[in-house]
């Protein structure tokens, strides 16, 4: 059999390739006639992927309740991949910053329209049951999340709303003994730290900080403010970085809000989330006020800033009773 110059071309491109590695191409063709033609179930490892949901009660709704936040794990880690890029790139340019925030945003965006799954998907007899199996887990507790927070704004960001403007100009290590989210985690009687958080701490505090240290010039929001010295158009990337805003500050958080209204709200008293969490004040974002980009926003909408959503998802629970 002839081969095509086209083939022929290739070959030659392989011969000079491992030659620049002192390898021996024969030996790498052989590799490549013994080996079996890749399926797609060997390619993304679906058997083990789905034989990772190990329930530990016999609801069924319980699987569930893995699988979505498998899902939801999976989407940060799309997240993160892409924060790395825009963090770490050396050139970098307001379209490629812009390109990679929508990406973050179609993430955000499939995450907070799918927990639908979550507040209509499961029993609410099953889920108050089983929920105590998982005691003290909660998804409090995801590092990804916090991770994506950490490059996404300044970390005095971060900082509970109180201190915010306190600590301003104090060190990150301070800064993260009063991040906003130890206080989401605290005894609903006591007000001490939850096993939940003392957990969490004990695993991640330490990539935390070095995230931190890590991204204090090259978090999103300093990112913007060199390319706005540059003298580029950012128009774009700001909308986008409003949507990202929303997206993990307002809609992210109120999606876990409107499901914990529908299985933990209980009159005359709610009942504690998985952990022990607070979550009446932990979740709504009218009272967190956490905003990446305030100086995209105007006092106006920092002021009413998630108050409309929440009362909204509150109108529509209600009217579902």
């Amino acid at each position: 059999m002839d081969f095509t110059p086209q083939i022929k071309d290739k070959l030659d491109k392989l011969q000079e390739k491992y030659e620049a590695m002192g390898q021996d191409m024969a030996s790498y063709l052989d590799g490549l006639l013994y080996a079996d033609f890749l399926t797609y179930w060997d390619y993304i490892h679906l058997d083990t992927l789905l034989s990772l949901q190990s329930p530990k009660t016999p609801f069924p709704d319980e699987e569930i309740f893995i699988m979505y936040h498998q899902i939801t794990e999976l989407y940060f880690k799309l997240a993160l991949h892409e924060c790395r890029q825009i963090a770490e790139h050396q050139e970098l340019t307001a379209e490629f910053f812009t390109v990679r925030i929508k990406r973050i945003n179609s993430y955000f965006n499939a995450l907070t329209t799918s927990f639908e799954v979550m507040v209509n998907g499961m029993e609410k007899e099953q889920f108050l049951k089983f929920r105590m199996s998982l005691l003290p887990a909660s998804g409090f507790q995801s590092g990804q999340y916090r991770m994506i927070e950490i490059t996404a704004t300044d970390f005095t960001q971060l900082v509970d709303k109180s201190q915010r403007v306190a600590l301003v100009n104090n060190t990150i290590e301070e800064k993260f003994e009063h991040i906003y989210w130890k206080f989401g985690a605290t005894e609903l009687s006591s007000g001490k730290q939850t096993l939940t958080l003392k957990q969490f701490i004990k695993k991640y505090a330490a990539q935390f900080l070095a995230l931190a240290k890590e991204r204090e010039h090259t978090n999103f929001s300093a990112l913007y403010h060199k390319l706005v010295s540059k003298g580029e158009d950012v128009s774009q990337l700001a909308e986008e970085l409003r949507k990202l805003d929303l997206y993990v500050n307002v809609e992210w958080p109120l999606s876990h809000y409107k499901s914990a209204v529908r299985y933990l709200e209980k009159d005359p008293t709610d009942i504690a989330a998985t952990g022990g969490t607070n979550w009446q004040k932990y979740l709504p974002p009218r009272f967190q006020k956490r905003i990446f980009y305030p100086f995209l926003w105007t006092p106006e909408q920092m002021e009413e800033w998630g108050k409309g959503w929440v009362l909204s998802v509150l109108q529509t629970l209600r009217n579902e009773k």
